[in-house]
């Protein structure tokens, strides 16, 4: 599924944003019920539709959607934009906002030193983007969050809120829309609080933070709110379509060469109408945008198609009616229109400089290195060659003796001694499982006292959040040898820092990006962990954080 960091916000939130006063003119030969149809088509799940109905009696309905501004937005942002063009059919007065505030909270996604440029960015896109599909920019507002998150008013509400929700529920809300890691950062608890307090209808990706709505915000003095969520529309590979999996998405400035490639290796299996994201771009953008959508094969396979309902599609491509190279084909032949526009925009130099700047290659991010620091770049505080992780075998493995939760465990990582490491694997590996068993250990963490032992590295291990909780250490390649490298693809040749410094929080930094792909094979922004042997995998735990 697709989850671009983005909500929908409609009528009843009390920090506007100074934004609710734009002039929308009225669908004019729109019914009630025609507008709730339009409003509501193609949406997961609608919550609070008799609310919705009665709005639309009475006067047009006011919808947010918002979006962090972290990543570069791809092409399933034509999900949301496709339904934007709905709203504004349907009459509703429509807000943008960029969510700048948002994007720090996530895990450090985007720095402060980049929001600002990051918000231009987005607003430069998403207005290309609009313009591409003939949505007039002249309905819409957008607006900062930052502009007024900061206010007294939503501070002070924010400081309500956080008196009244716990721990537990804060975490569970942002499960789905902040990055899971062992140790969270307090800002990934704030996030949803700080989202629900400025929201009422979201993506279904954020279902779990209007729950928490329901249960907080009328001690707030807020109402009952309606809900709209978006569908997780699947990527080009089957999973979810993100901005930090490269092989996921298309970007939208990605050339017609690029997106050629991107599309002939997509999941697309003949027959297979389940998290198909070559299909679900047909239903949930194509045919919004244009009510029709052909498919173009040689004309001895039968010649081009127009089909005017989706279900068709879905129906012949199911029967192996249409093959997927057809489907392709087609798709890029459409995309290429949609982004055609955008591209040629984005050849204006300011432009191209703002994209820079936003963005920058963190390859050409070098100004030099530290003294003695065995050739660490000293702006390249995110290279992950900076981390010291090694092939290991664990010699022994026994309950740690003040901690039943803990093992203590004796790891050869080719020293003349093995490392002395404590891990809180107890209720999720057998202790037989463990013995003798290959892993992966970062070696370069400053060593850290557990219940009255010394701590020596970090056996590393991927996870799944929820209930319950799924932990399995990572496995080297067959015949990995105690003390081989471990390294990024891409980063061979850099030098691990002798101990990573802990504050400068460069293993916090790295450690957001790791995570295991659908395949399970562990990654670093979508690049592989290897050894000179070949991949570090997982067994089971698809899209699993790494820790």
């Amino acid at each position: 599924p697709i989850c671009i960091d983005t909500w929908i916000i409609a009528p009843y939130t009390r920090h506007r944003a100074a934004a609710d006063n734009v002039p929308i003119p009225m669908a004019g030969q729109l019914s009630p019920d025609e507008k709730y149809d339009l409003i509501t088509r193609n949406l997961q799940e609608v919550l609070g539709e008799e609310k919705l109905k009665q709005i639309l009696q009475e006067r047009e309905l006011k919808v947010y959607w918002g979006t962090a501004t972290t990543g570069k937005p791809h092409v399933a942002y034509f999900v949301p934009m496709s339904k934007i063009a709905d709203f504004l059919k349907a009459g509703c007065e429509v807000t943008i906002l960029f969510a700048d505030l948002h994007a720090y909270l996530d895990n450090m996604k985007a720095p402060w030193e980049l929001l600002e440029l990051r918000v231009k960015y987005y607003e430069q896109v998403i207005k290309a983007m609009l313009e591409s599909i003939g949505v007039p920019l002249d309905k819409l507002k957008f607006v900062k969050g930052t502009d007024y998150q900061l206010s007294r008013e939503y501070t002070l509400d924010v400081y309500r809120l956080s008196s009244m929700v716990t721990e537990h529920d804060a975490k569970k809300a942002g499960a789905e829309v902040v990055k899971q890691v062992e140790h969270p950062l307090l800002s990934g608890l704030l996030y949803p609080g700080l989202q629900l307090s400025l929201s009422t209808v979201w993506g279904v990706d954020q279902r779990k933070i209007f729950t928490l709505a329901e249960k907080y915000l009328p001690s707030l003095g807020f109402a009952k709110r309606s809900h709209l969520m978006n569908p997780m529309v699947p990527g080009l590979t089957g999973a979810k379509m993100s901005s930090s999996e490269e092989e996921s998405k298309i970007d939208l400035l990605d050339s017609k060469e690029d997106v050629k490639k991107k599309l002939k290796k997509a999941f697309c299996e003949p027959g297979n109408i389940q998290n198909n994201g070559v299909l679900s771009f047909v239903k949930y953008v194509l045919f919004p945008l244009h009510g029709e959508f052909c498919v173009k094969r040689d004309p001895k396979w039968g010649g081009d198609k127009v089909y005017t309902v989706f279900e068709e599609v879905e129906k012949d491509f199911g029967a192996e009616l249409v093959h997927p190279g057809d489907l392709k084909a087609s798709v890029e032949v459409a995309l290429n229109k949609l982004m055609e526009p955008i591209r040629k925009k984005f050849e204006m130099p300011e432009l191209r400089k703002l994209t820079n700047s936003a963005y920058p290659d963190p390859s050409k991010n070098r100004k030099g290195t530290k003294a003695g620091g065995g050739g660490v770049a000293e702006d390249d505080q995110l290279a992950p060659s900076r981390l010291d992780i090694r092939v290991g075998k664990v010699v022994s493995v026994e309950k740690h003796p003040d901690a039943d939760s803990l093992y203590l465990e004796k790891i050869d990582v080719g020293e003349p001694e093995p490392r002395t490491v404590v891990s809180g694997l107890v209720a999720y590996v057998a202790q037989e499982d463990l013995q003798d068993r290959m892993v992966l250990v970062l070696c370069n963490l400053k060593p850290q006292k557990m219940r009255g032992i010394e701590s020596q590295a970090m056996l590393l291990c991927a996870s799944i959040e929820g209930e319950p909780r799924q932990v399995e250490p990572l496995d080297p390649p067959e015949d990995s040898s105690p003390g081989e490298r471990v390294f990024v693809e891409g980063y061979e040749t850099g030098k691990p820092d002798e101990r990573l410094n802990p504050k400068k929080k460069v293993w916090e930094k790295l450690q957001v990006d790791l995570k295991v792909s659908d395949v399970c094979v562990a990654q670093w922004k979508d690049k592989q962990l290897m050894t000179k042997l070949g991949q570090i995998t997982c067994k089971t735990l698809k899209g699993g954080n790494i820790s």
